[in-house]
């Protein structure tokens, strides 16, 4: 009798593990999101040839969605990762000079301090970074000034674009180019 009356407990203790179990796994599986939905800032690359050097940049690309971005969601006078997520890499298959000033190849995370009428655009050492919350400023292996202009029109989209004369930065109603030889 004492068997039954245990193995009874045994079965009911299992079978409420097993019915909780099922509940959260349900309730956990309702708040993933489904892998159709399109990610917030999804990932992206822009690579294209700058005379013999092959460049890539890797970032992911935040949408406007009807916010203020530069002075608003990018605050004006401090460090931005150029993108979203992890910080946004540049990298140079051979040394290339960034708006006159050489800069060896290798792979650079990529940082902007943008102002209303200048940027400074940063190639720093450290690669692998999330955002620019570790950001090191010893660690900058080349800083240089550009000035953005309006765009021939809005990018709803952060996108990079590499072309012979250099790289641009294109979002909302502004592109940054920087001449890189």
């Amino acid at each position: 009798m004492k068997t039954l009356q245990l193995f009874r407990q045994l079965a009911f203790g299992l079978a409420t593990v097993l019915t909780s179990s099922a509940a959260y796994a349900q309730t956990d599986a309702a708040k993933a999101p489904a892998a159709s939905e399109p990610k917030p800032s999804p990932a992206a690359t822009a690579t294209g040839k700058i005379g013999a050097a092959d460049v890539t940049v890797a970032y992911s690309s935040p949408a406007v969605k009807g916010r203020a971005i530069y002075g608003g969601l990018v605050p004006y006078g401090e460090v931005w990762r150029a993108g979203a997520n992890e910080a946004t890499t540049v990298e140079f298959s051979k040394p290339v000079t960034v708006e006159g000033k050489a800069l060896p190849a290798g792979k650079y995370s990529f940082f902007v301090i943008p102002t209303e009428k200048q940027w400074t655009v940063i190639f720093n050492k450290e690669p692998k970074q999330w955002g620019a919350y570790k950001y090191d400023q010893k660690l900058d292996a080349l800083r240089v000034t550009v000035t953005p202009r309006k765009a021939a029109a809005p990018a709803e989209r952060l996108a990079y674009e590499v072309t012979p004369k250099g790289l641009t930065l294109r979002w909302e109603n502004l592109e940054a180019p920087i001449a890189i030889k």
